[in-house]
């Protein structure tokens, strides 16, 4: 008899605090990695984002065709996501000139459309119906569009509206837990708070990540980024190698 619960695997982690955890530690892993690169070695944004663009090619290749869920190849994607869309953001609003507050209504309408083909195309966008190609392609292209969305967003609110590092990631810091407080007591959706909360940790992580390395001057701590950037990735290997990771529980 065929296993069709095996068939039917989940390829993405159960949602606990340490998912949260190690999400935010890569979104700000994806800021100081990617200025790291397109600044600090100064190879551009163009240059970069090619780099890392082939880096998440493999990496997501690698997830969609393994046979079971691997917590260090899921976070090695989500890094590259991370590390790219950073790059590929900032090409779109500095270099293209569209601008933090165009590129990130452009970014959000691309999120929009990947979420809504997503559902129709298979009828779900939740989390635990992700155990299938279709289903993962459709993942990681909305997770992609989500984490350059963040890097825009996060710039927008830090330069453009005013707030500084610090006070943009208050703003978004409370928005986390005005989606935590919906879920947990206003009963909203497991996916709509999922989603969210996705969004909404990439411009934090953003900003963090920019409050660490942007020199002081601009309201930073001016540290390398490369050191930031190493700390963040033994948080993050600690986390996958000392701590159970489960897939999550597929929907039928």
């Amino acid at each position: 008899m065929h296993d069709t619960s095996a068939a039917r695997r989940s390829k993405v982690p159960k949602l606990t605090l340490l998912f949260w955890l190690l999400k935010i530690a890569a979104t700000t892993l994806g800021e100081t990695g990617g200025d790291a690169v397109s600044m600090s070695m100064n190879l551009g944004y163009l240059v970069a984002t090619g780099i890392f663009a082939a880096i998440f090619l493999l990496a997501v290749g690698v997830q969609i065709t393994a046979k079971r869920f691997h917590p260090a190849v899921y976070w090695a994607a989500i890094i590259a996501t991370t590390t790219v869309g950073t790059t590929l953001a900032d090409f779109a609003t500095r270099s293209l000139g569209i601008g933090y507050a165009g590129g990130s209504l452009l970014l959000l309408l691309l999120l929009l459309a990947s979420l809504f083909a997503w559902s129709r195309v298979t009828g779900t966008v939740a989390v635990q119906s992700v155990s299938t190609p279709r289903a993962e392609a459709f993942y990681w292209l909305t997770i992609m569009n989500s984490q350059t969305l963040g890097t825009a967003l996060g710039d927008w609110t830090a330069d453009t509206a005013g707030l500084g590092y610090l006070g943009a990631a208050a703003v978004f810091g409370a928005l986390l837990a005005l989606v935590a407080g919906a879920y947990f007591w206003a009963g909203i959706s497991r996916t709509l708070a999922f989603w969210a909360a996705f969004v909404v940790t990439r411009p934090f992580g953003a900003v963090v990540g920019d409050f660490l390395d942007k020199p002081v001057a601009s309201g930073g701590l001016n540290l390398s980024r490369f050191t930031a950037s190493a700390v963040l990735l033994v948080f993050i290997a600690s986390g996958i190698v000392f701590f159970k990771h489960e897939p999550a529980r597929t929907s039928h």
